[in-house]
């Protein structure tokens, strides 16, 4: 088509729609579409790995061969002797790259607590997890995942001072190698997403960012912070993205959260990342859980293409 009669044809087209039509559903959501990709995290096949039925190198091609996944999220804990066991790390690199699987990240726990009252203990903590950041480095992640945690009987502001000194520490330390720690709503007040947005605005430094799961909002007994008020004050930081599940109904949808409403929140603020499924329930197998996690996720995938 010559670009005269295209641009004659086209006007006359515009011409025929009124100002309203462009305010139309169809139009606003195609202004609005953003695309994610979607990620397996181990948490996900914590019964199988702590029984041994799989091995964690097992995890790296299952979520490939099993779950058509490509990218994964490793947990410390399935593999937490092996931080500076180099021909190790090395099984782990060559197996991701010749099942084409990419390393994201390694969620962090049990080595200490960032924001702890005790000076020393809180250096401590900080330097306990100089080894992952450097084994996520080897292996092409792009963050470690830590946890703010400190003691909850402090006030607020007392527990944000503390976790500042102790995330800054640790992100000077990330910097330097190029790697980004984030912190994810992991309980106590960091579970409350006021308290963790303000972290990240008193630590301000581009390398560090949160990681907001979908469940993780339990402040205290029996205390919930409302998790989609959550993940909305924490996905200006965010630099991954947690999934959530636990129970799905015979339609597909997960009963603790609503997945369309949830990604609606995380889409709206512009976020091209990765989503990783994160399935912890008992009431479907954890195979089970993990394909029902990544149909939802990828139905909303097709709706927002």
């Amino acid at each position: 088509m010559k670009r005269r009669k295209f641009i004659k044809d086209a006007s006359f087209l515009l011409g025929g729609l009124s100002i309203s039509s462009f305010s139309s559903p169809f139009f606003s959501s195609c202004s609005n579409q953003q695309s994610f990709k979607i990620s397996l995290a181990e948490w996900s096949l914590h019964r199988e790995l702590y029984s041994k039925k799989i091995d964690h190198l097992d995890f790296i091609s299952l979520a490939k061969t099993e779950f058509g996944i490509d990218a994964v999220e490793y947990v410390n804990s399935f593999f937490f002797e092996k931080a500076e066991d180099q021909d190790y790390l090395n099984r782990m690199k060559k197996r991701a790259n010749d099942h084409g699987v990419k390393s994201l990240l390694i969620m962090c726990d049990n080595e200490g607590n960032l924001g702890d009252p005790n000076k020393s203990k809180r250096i401590q903590a900080v330097e306990n997890h100089y080894k992952w950041a450097e084994a996520a480095k080897f292996l092409g992640c792009h963050s470690i995942r830590v946890n703010a945690r400190g003691d909850n009987s402090l006030a607020y502001e007392e527990q944000l001072k503390l976790a500042t000194d102790g995330l800054s520490m640790l992100v000077n330390f990330c910097d330097d190698i190029n790697l980004n720690a984030i912190v994810e709503n992991h309980g106590g007040l960091s579970s409350n997403g006021d308290w963790l947005s303000n972290l990240m605005k008193t630590v301000d430094h581009p390398r560090v960012g949160t990681l907001p799961d979908f469940g993780n909002f339990m402040i205290g007994p029996d205390e919930w912070y409302d998790r989609y008020k959550g993940v909305g004050e924490l996905m200006p930081y965010a630099k991954a993205v947690s999934a959530k599940s636990h129970e799905f109904d015979l339609d597909g949808n997960e009963v603790r959260t609503d997945y369309y409403k949830m990604m609606d929140i995380v889409l709206n603020h512009d976020y091209n990342g990765y989503v990783g499924i994160e399935y912890e329930g008992n009431k479907h197998s954890e195979y089970d859980g993990i394909h029902l996690t990544s149909k939802l996720l990828r139905k909303i995938q097709e709706q927002n293409s």
